[in-house]
């Protein structure tokens, strides 16, 4: 081989090696730690959050069910306005008593679900898992872990009642498992009455969410390296067949790296809105209504308690307020309108939010279908349509509502057989639309709305002048619906002009 085209050979594989190779291999590499740590520190928060909220629920659960049998046993219980006039016999307290055992016997809800009783002492009274346990002084019963389990029930009973976790056998499996019990004491009769849930459930429900998003990590960081050694041998045999067209080809690369990107976080935000909207949310509605429940019962109450109606009427304003946040956190994440009644619905809905915040008349109509025969008809929009024309509305609203100083705007969409039109018009001052397109500074926005359109094969018209200003997206679609354009585009999440 000649002295010359050696040396070639080899500044041409070093230069690869330190041009291409290197910055890959190193941007893969802050890619997956960046996301191992993002993902690491998502799954610690979902476990928190699902852990909080489920026990929560739990608890309240229990509360319900204690009330229940509360409820069940206070015609026999009765502890009577005239107590010290004329109280009963012991003959027939006794029987009372032997009464609301029988009736709490009976009472369960599963095959571990019941209820127990004990007297202040710790002497069982009821109970109807372990017949046996019944009569028996378990004062100084202790758990595994040496906890005296129901000094712990008798002491949460005395304060007035509350929650306690121990480790009792359950039923089911007749082993020892974590156990959340609440109890409440019946003062006259000197009783705890009390029951509870098994943790363990909870605990290898979590433990196989945690599991989950374990793998899921791992499958992520195993995709990067294999996305790593792809792009390796991509870049060296383009790096060897392709010296022309190397710096087209990066652009290309980095464009569909960045359409990738932006797919990715769009399922993400759908994904979060939708866990905001159907889980936390409903949740902070149960307890916004079991509030209202209490404060409706205080303020109708016999005795008045202003502290805690005040307090309780407090908490419901901050919880309306956090509800409503979590909605608008939901909402600004993706529009569930836009998955559930399309694109139409959507638009109505920002341009009618936009309006009601700037104060600005913004208007929004559809117009109809034009086909080009009878049997024309226009296609369903499919969501990646959807989410691009959506997030230019978006963007192009935002922007007049914040630059333009427009009075009134309108927004219009059509759809037909062959593609999909949206147009933003407004009154405001007007911009110089070359300067904007030219300045990386100033024309951003309008770059992405233009590079998203084209992801789908559609195409961008701008026209302004003072007094009116005319944006004008088209986005060209098949009999079934989907862009025109190649599989795999998305769109680019847009910045103010």
């Amino acid at each position: 081989m000649p002295a010359p085209f050696f040396f070639a050979d080899r500044r041409l594989k070093t230069k690869i090696f330190l041009l291409a190779v290197v910055p890959f291999l190193a941007a893969i590499a802050g890619i997956g730690i960046g996301v191992r740590q993002q993902a690491t520190q998502l799954a610690q928060t979902q476990h928190a959050t699902m852990q909080s909220a489920y026990l929560t629920s739990k608890e309240i659960e229990l509360r319900h069910y204690v009330e229940l049998a509360t409820s069940a046993i206070a015609p026999l219980y009765a502890p009577g306005e005239n107590a010290s006039a004329a109280l009963p016999a012991p003959a027939d307290e006794a029987d009372r008593q032997l009464a609301a055992l029988a009736v709490l016997q009976k009472m369960d809800f599963g095959p571990d679900g019941y209820f127990f009783v004990y007297d202040m002492h710790g002497r069982s009274l009821m109970h109807p898992r372990e017949p046996g346990l019944v009569g028996q002084d378990l004062w100084n019963l202790r758990d595994p872990q040496g906890s005296l389990t129901i000094q712990q029930l008798i002491a949460a009973a005395r304060r007035g009642g509350g929650y306690v976790r121990y480790m009792w056998h359950r039923p089911s499996t007749g082993k020892l498992a974590p156990k959340l019990g609440y109890v409440v004491p019946l003062p006259r009769w000197g009783w705890m009455i009390g029951t509870g849930i098994y943790l363990d459930d909870v605990d290898s429900t979590l433990a196989r969410i945690d599991e989950r998003a374990s793998a899921n990590i791992e499958h992520t960081i195993q995709w990067l390296g294999v996305i790593a050694i792809a792009g390796v041998l991509v870049i060296a045999l383009g790096a060897l067949v392709l010296n022309v067209s190397e710096h087209r080809s990066t652009d290309a690369k980095l464009k569909r790296l960045a359409q990738q990107v932006v797919e990715s976080q769009e399922q993400e935000r759908a994904r979060l809105s939708r866990e905001l909207h159907d889980g936390i949310s409903q949740m902070l509605v149960s307890v916004k209504l079991l509030l209202e429940s209490a404060l409706a019962r205080l303020e109708h109450g016999e005795t008045r308690m202003p502290a805690a109606e005040a307090s309780l009427a407090t908490g419901l304003s901050r919880l309306s307020d956090t509800l409503r946040e979590v909605r608008g956190i939901s909402h600004a994440l993706r529009p569930s309108m836009l998955d559930d009644l399309g694109l139409a619905a959507a638009l109505e809905q920002l341009t009618r939010e936009l309006a009601d915040q700037s104060g600005i008349e913004i208007a929004f109509t559809q117009g109809a279908p034009k086909p080009a025969s009878t049997k024309s008809q226009a296609p369903a929009l499919s969501d990646a349509v959807n989410t691009v024309l959506f997030r230019i509305a978006q963007e192009a609203l935002t922007n007049i509502v914040r630059h333009a100083g427009a009075a009134r705007a309108a927004l219009t969409l059509e759809v037909a057989a062959d593609g999909v039109t949206l147009g933003i018009a407004d009154n405001g001052r007007g911009f110089d639309v070359a300067h904007a397109l030219a300045d990386p500074r100033a024309g951003l926005g309008l770059r992405n709305m233009r590079e998203r359109l084209e992801s789908l094969g559609g195409r961008l018209d701008i026209g302004s002048q003072p007094g009116h200003t005319l944006v004008t997206a088209w986005v060209p679609v098949s009999p079934s619906g989907t862009a025109s354009a190649a599989p795999g585009a998305a769109a680019v999440s847009g910045t103010s002009t």
